[in-house]
């Protein structure tokens, strides 16, 4: 295990440096900058000029190359914000680097590259954690609290759906998010397989049917407005998965919806149901309703100003490392959610055949987990 000695007036700090400047680094770096036990040192990219612009909105962290970062001496933790083809190579080099990892979904875009690092974490007694992280929030938190409370007695099922009509509106990119191994189910599915496997555990199997709505898509905003580009992969997915427990869920993951009063999210039990809001938020509402006849109520949540934010996963692993302890959004629970995911795509692939799950949230060890 790498051994912290860095100290600041607030006590041992864990230093992160940053590889992939790209916009989700913005969104990340206004969540960490001032947290408890974390200090973000420096960042890089394979575009020098990017990591440039992104360290001079930061005073205190230095631009460097992806060689540079990775040996740097002081650098702990490295927050992973590569494309998802390139998450496996740069999670492999930081952990034999010798220093912990954090990366953006998914672990890998293949079963035995996620593997691979989970190993390697393990052996060399490093700590690996992926997003989502929407699962600490304060809105699934309370939803946990409310099932294991009986709330709504024994759950039987799950309603999940994200349907839109394509990131094409809003993203001046969004042509890899189309690509074989993304599309809605590994884009957006990594949210709720996460959320539904923190509430109600590990899937046993699935089985799902996918489309393709149009097989070109146009770009709607930015600088390429008017390009057109061609679709690789189903863009609308229905999955049925079976949780190990005996509960079951339907996962309906579409870029093909253009307006839809579909529930995001809603938990039935034997007493009541639960009615929550998309599992890519970290907050509220969340209603519930017990009984035949009762209308729903909303449920309020913890008393804490906030309610979640992007990279908590990452705040709560360093803060792990601090106090050794288990950190939560782990490379445990990662790899069960890509097994899941790639479960459902094998399953639309083959028609609808019905595919085991074998890993669960605690099966696959990281050794320092």
């Amino acid at each position: 295990m790498l051994k912290l000695t860095w100290h600041d007036a607030d006590g041992v700090v864990v230093r992160v440096g940053v590889i992939g400047c790209g916009n989700v680094s913005t969104k990340y770096l206004k969540n960490l900058i001032g947290r408890p036990s974390i200090r973000i040192v420096a960042c890089a990219d394979t575009d020098r000029t990017r990591a440039e612009t992104l360290a001079s909105q930061y005073p205190g962290m230095r631009a460097c190359n992806v060689e540079e970062l990775l040996f740097a001496s002081d650098i702990d933790l490295v927050l992973n914000l590569t494309a998802p083809a390139a998450h496996f190579d740069v999670s492999m080099a930081v952990l034999r680097a010798g220093k912990h990892v954090y990366s953006e979904k998914p672990l890998a875009t293949t079963l035995d590259d996620a593997r691979a690092l989970v190993r390697e974490a393990e052996v060399a007694r490093l700590r690996i954690g992926v997003a989502p992280d929407t699962f600490l929030g304060a809105g699934t938190q309370r939803n946990i609290r409310l099932l294991e409370d009986g709330a709504i007695g024994t759950p039987i099922s799950v309603s999940a759906a994200v349907l839109n009509a394509g990131p094409e509106r809003f993203h001046p990119h969004p042509d890899f998010l189309y690509q074989n191994g993304a599309g809605p189910l590994f884009d957006i599915g990594p949210y709720y397989v996460t959320v539904l496997t923190a509430m109600l555990g590990p899937v046993a199997r699935a089985a799902a049917f996918a489309v393709s709505g149009r097989k070109e898509r146009e770009i709607l905003t930015g600088p390429r407005t008017g390009e057109r580009f061609e679709v690789e992969t189903p863009t609308h997915v229905t999955a049925i998965l079976q949780f190990r427990h005996g509960s079951t869920a339907t996962l309906t993951t579409s870029f093909d919806v253009v307006q839809t009063g579909m529930p995001n999210l809603e938990i039935y039990g034997v007493q009541g149901t639960i009615s929550a809001p998309q599992a890519n938020s970290w907050g509220g509402p969340i209603f519930i309703s017990t009984g035949e006849n009762a209308s729903f109520v909303e449920v309020p949540l913890s008393a804490d100003a906030e309610h979640g934010y992007m990279g908590m996963g990452l705040v709560d692993l360093a803060a792990s490392i601090v106090e050794c302890r288990p950190h939560q959004a782990s490379g445990t629970r990662g790899f069960h959610v890509l097994e899941v995911l790639t479960a459902i795509s094998e399953s639309a692939r083959r028609g609808g055949v019905l595919i085991d799950v074998t890993s669960t949230t605690e099966e696959v060890s990281t050794g320092a987990v």
